[in-house]
């Protein structure tokens, strides 16, 4: 195999790859970036067998076809030292030697034929979605997700696919957010996407993509890549059942105004008490040693003062997705879930309870 490629297009190839290999086991094979060049078509794929990625890339110079496998951390970390000239790539006996002007690399190779094979574009069942609103809904979500939860479900998105609306739903247990739209198809599913799967979806995706899944796979598509997640099989909680049906009142709020607030009174505590009153909000960190308060000023038809108790964190992660000027907040009691939503995006938060 030999080909010759600009240095900076390597550099964001081999970067896109990173998140996608092995990173804990280096004599493992998944730990290497697999070429491959075959009429005038440079494959560059990454796997770590739970996510996966593949990209082509015309090449019109040097071509000797081929395939070969490198370590991708090594790899990059060549590429990003030399200049931004042309890189000559080529194989050797059981090497892989990688040149630009007077200096020259050779890396040890595994055998391409044992790099795990890819899963294809023929999964059974293709997803009917606007692109853009996918890629946005799942941004939105993602803070609610958790990490490492014994119930596994809870690691990732779901996408709920019902007879007339899509729900986009996570929850790490002490906040569920949800957004719905509209379904366009008459399919009905649930898809489970991990977390770290949901991260790279909403790097790599813009817009023209084709997704197609079965019970164990999704597969995302566009022109030049193709990506890859397992996703989880198991039971997501039953949400719905979660959402309060009503709520006692509900006040809007600038959210410029609320952020820098917010974190005015968290400058030593993260968590924080909201007392509402029918003109003002006043905001207090809790803390045994240390005060800090702040007022807002708001509208609202409020008949009794009230606080709630919250970490900031589940506050601010909403309001740094939301893409409105102004959202609501809505309440029943002190130590019952309270709500946060915008034209699309709720999310419900189980306050600190208060004696």
């Amino acid at each position: 195999m030999q080909f010759t490629i600009n240095k900076n297009l390597l550099d964001n190839i081999l970067s896109s790859m990173q998140p996608f290999l092995e990173k804990k086991d280096e004599s493992n094979i998944t730990s290497h970036i697999y070429m491959e060049i075959k009429e005038n078509t440079l494959t560059v794929k990454a796997t770590d067998l739970e996510i996966g990625l593949s990209k082509n890339i015309k090449i019109q110079n040097n071509i000797k076809d081929g395939k070969a496998t490198i370590n991708g951390v090594n790899f990059l970390n060549i590429v990003r030292k030399l200049n931004d000239n042309d890189i000559i790539i080529k194989t050797e006996d059981n090497n892989i030697k990688i040149k630009q002007n007077r200096s020259n690399f050779k890396l040890p190779m595994y055998d391409a034929e044992e790099f795990p094979s890819f899963i294809g574009e023929e999964l059974e069942n293709c997803l009917e979605i606007n692109p853009i609103f996918m890629i946005e809904n799942l941004k939105k979500i993602t803070p609610s997700i958790d990490t490492n939860n014994p119930k596994y479900s809870l690691n990732g998105a779901l996408i709920d696919i019902k007879d007339s609306k899509i729900n986009f739903v996570s929850t790490d247990t002490r906040r569920l957010s949800i957004i719905k739209m509209e379904n366009i198809s008459n399919n009905q599913t649930q898809l489970i996407i991990p977390k770290k799967a949901i991260e790279q979806i909403t790097k790599l995706f813009l817009d023209k993509m084709s997704i197609h899944y079965d019970k164990s796979y999704l597969i995302i598509s566009s022109n030049q890549q193709i990506f890859f997640t397992k996703l989880i099989n198991s039971d997501f909680v039953s949400y719905e059942r979660i959402i309060p049906n009503s709520f006692k009142w509900t006040i809007k709020i600038d959210k410029d105004d609320f952020v820098n607030s917010i974190r005015l009174v968290t400058i030593l505590n993260q968590d924080i008490k909201i007392e509402f009153n029918k003109n003002e909000i006043t905001l207090n960190s809790i803390d045994e040693n240390n005060k800090a308060e702040t007022k807002l000023d708001i509208d609202a038809d409020i008949d009794e003062t009230f606080c709630i108790a919250s970490n900031s964190k589940y506050i601010l992660d909403f309001l740094s997705v939301s893409s409105n000027s102004s959202i609501e907040m809505c309440f029943n009691e002190p130590n019952l879930p309270f709500m946060l939503k915008d034209e699309k995006l709720k999310t419900i938060i189980m306050p600190l309870i208060m004696d």
